[in-house]
C-alpha cells in the first residue's frame, strides 16, 4: 500500500498541465510585476510621457503572448478548447531536439510548407514591433540578434516538455522572419524620413 501511495506521489508530482490561460495568467502576472517596477522607477517623470510609453509597450505584450499560443500549444482544438501544455520529469529525457540544420529543405510531410512560412511570418511582428518600442535597437542587426535571442529561449525552453520539440531549423526560420520585419520597419523609416526632409 505504501509502496502504491509512493509511486502515486511521484506521478502527481512529476506530471503537470498547463492550460494555455493559466501560462498567458502567469505571463502576465510577470508583465505586471516588472511594468510596476519600471514605473515605480520612471515616477517622477511626466506622467503622460510614462502612460504612453505603457501603452506602447502593450504591443510588445501582445507579441508575446501570441507567439507564446503557437509554439507551445496545439494548434488544434481539442472538445472545443486549446489542448496543454505538459510538463513531465520522467518524460523529458532524452530531449526532443533536432541539430541537423536546413533539415526542413529535405523533411517533407503534410503540412510543411506552411510549417516554414508560419515559423517566419510569426516573428516578423518581432523585428517591426521591437525596434520601435525599443529605441537601443536601432539598427536591423540589433533588432535581429534580440529577436534571435528571444527564439533561442523559446527552444531551450520547449526541452522542458516532452510533447514539444527544440529545433535548429525553427531558431534559423524565426531569425529569418525578424530580419525580415526589422529590414521593413528601417526601410519605412528611412523612406518617412526622406519625405519629411523633402517637405521641409
Amino acid at each position: 500500500m505504501a509502496e502504491e501511495m509512493a509511486k502515486f506521489l511521484r506521478r502527481r508530482v512529476s506530471l503537470f498541465k498547463f492550460s494555455y490561460w493559466q501560462f498567458l495568467f502567469f505571463i502576465t502576472l510577470i508583465w505586471i510585476f516588472t511594468r510596476s517596477i519600471v514605473w515605480k522607477k520612471n515616477r517622477n517623470k511626466i506622467e503622460k510621457k510614462v502612460l504612453s510609453r505603457e501603452f506602447t509597450l502593450l504591443m510588445v505584450y501582445v507579441c508575446i503572448i501570441v507567439i507564446v499560443r503557437i509554439v507551445y500549444f496545439p494548434w488544434h482544438h481539442i472538445n472545443g478548447h486549446i489542448g496543454t501544455l505538459n510538463f513531465d520529469v520522467s518524460k523529458i529525457f532524452p530531449f526532443k531536439i533536432n541539430i541537423i540544420p536546413f533539415k526542413f529543405l529535405t523533411d517533407v510531410y503534410d503540412g510543411w510548407q506552411m510549417n516554414i512560412v508560419g515559423n517566419i511570418l510569426m516573428f516578423v511582428p518581432v523585428g517591426i514591433i521591437w525596434p520601435f518600442c525599443f529605441k537601443k535597437l536601432n539598427s536591423v542587426w540589433k533588432a535581429f540578434a534580440a529577436g534571435f535571442f528571444f527564439s533561442f529561449c523559446i527552444e531551450l525552453s520547449q526541452l522542458m516538455f516532452y510533447d514539444r520539440c527544440s529545433d535548429i531549423d525553427d531558431l534559423f526560420l524565426n531569425s529569418a522572419g525578424v530580419f525580415i520585419g526589422s529590414a521593413l520597419y528601417f526601410g519605412m523609416m528611412q523612406v518617412f524620413c526622406r519625405l519629411k526632409s523633402d517637405k521641409i
